[in-house]
């Protein structure tokens, strides 16, 4: 009988405006065998944004739901949103033995290694504090007064690196996403 193979849970995090969701873009690109979970958020759509493929959009009351049933692995509020991982979907893809990552902030990624403390914690890390300054701020997206909300918290997302498996420093997205999907053993 041969033996179960599970898989194990990676979770992708670190500050806003490092780049997560152009590394795990790029990942997916090449590896679309890798499951991201899509999350769900109370944030309004950015624009090209579409439900159920960058986020879940959902209004307060139907977040204060999901809380409320434990239907979020985690969730965590950031920016004035809400944002959080639905849990069903994450378990059943681990129990298909599918590689699952999840991209999400500091909070929610102490809040899966206390649920699942065998998932795999990799902390993104920018190539100094002057670019990820410059990428917040290149975006265009936000006001001055969340640029400033982001900068300010990621202060306290970087001083919490050491709680992180790996760290992998985004000099070149390309070979980010190559040292991701190792550490998944998917390559």
């Amino acid at each position: 009988m041969a033996p179960e193979v599970r898989s194990r849970l990676t979770v992708l995090s670190g500050p806003s405006g490092v780049g997560k969701s152009t590394v795990v873009a790029h990942m997916r690109k090449v590896h679309p065998e890798v499951w991201l979970s899509v999350s769900a958020t109370t944030r309004k759509p950015r624009p090209g944004e579409r439900h159920g493929v960058q986020y879940f959009f959902v209004g307060d009351e139907e977040f204060d739901k999901l809380v409320a049933n434990g239907e979020l692995l985690e969730w965590a509020e950031f920016a004035g949103n809400r944002y959080g991982t639905p849990r069903r979907a994450v378990l059943e893809r681990l129990e298909a033995g599918e590689p699952v990552l999840l991209e999400i902030d500091l909070q929610g990624a102490r809040q899966v290694k206390d649920s699942m403390p065998d998932s795999r914690l990799v902390f993104l890390a920018p190539p100094s504090w002057d670019e990820l300054v410059r990428r917040l701020t290149g975006r265009g997206t936000e006001s001055p007064e969340v640029i400033e909300r982001r900068l300010e918290a990621a202060k306290v997302e970087l001083a919490a690196e050491p709680e992180f498996d790996t760290c992998l420093v985004n000099t070149s997205v390309e070979d980010v996403a190559r040292e991701l999907l190792a550490l998944m053993a998917v390559v």
